[in-house]
């Protein structure tokens, strides 16, 4: 018999959410701030696809500055170009993210449209190689919902740019708020 199992602090276990619990609130609140963004952005996702945009130019500009000081602190000289030359290029991509969003948008949206198709054609093929004694069919159904979506995006873009990063972020936000509000309810109730 393990001693782990009956632990009072293990994973999962009724004094691991003791914290939470005080917490539960906060998480409610914290989802309603979630679902509230997602209505809003669900309701301009012109908008909401500029403000994806910015926060992506914003993370290209930390990655290349953060690129540009590694690269001072690489020792031989190929690869100190090498680190430079590539936090230069993400610094650039940043600039030129805030310079022409429409045309980042589109980028961004194009590579969504193939990344999607792409792992849609990979679950297919993983699905198709599970078929023998494995539940396969959601994982079948999960690929081909993404490669449609996938189709769906190329097939309408450089139009699909102007909202389709802005009805993700909505969509995800107002799935993560309603997951935080269940949360933090399904934490009060258990505490009642």
């Amino acid at each position: 018999m393990s001693t782990a199992t009956h632990a009072p602090h293990s994973f999962g276990g009724e004094s691991s959410l003791e914290p939470l619990r005080a917490k539960s609130g906060w998480i409610v609140a914290l989802g309603v701030v979630y679902l509230i963004a997602g209505i809003i952005a669900l309701g301009s996702v012109v908008l909401a696809t500029a403000a994806t945009v910015f926060l992506v130019g914003i993370m290209m500009l930390i990655a290349g500055i953060a690129e540009v000081i590694n690269a001072f602190q690489v020792k031989t000289w190929g690869k100190f170009m090498l680190w430079l030359v590539l936090g230069a290029l993400y610094i650039v991509a940043g600039f030129a993210t805030f310079e022409n969003p429409l045309l980042a948008a589109a980028v961004l949206t194009l590579l969504l449209g193939v990344a999607l198709i792409a792992s849609g054609l990979m679950r297919i093929l993983l699905s198709l190689s599970m078929m023998h004694g494995t539940p396969w069919g959601w994982v079948m159904l999960s690929g081909i919902v993404t490669l449609l979506i996938g189709f769906v995006i190329l097939v309408h873009w450089p139009v699909s740019s102007l909202y389709i990063l802005g009805l993700f972020l909505g969509v995800d936000l107002v799935v993560a708020g309603a997951g935080w509000i269940g949360l933090g309810l399904g934490l009060r109730r258990a505490a009642a």
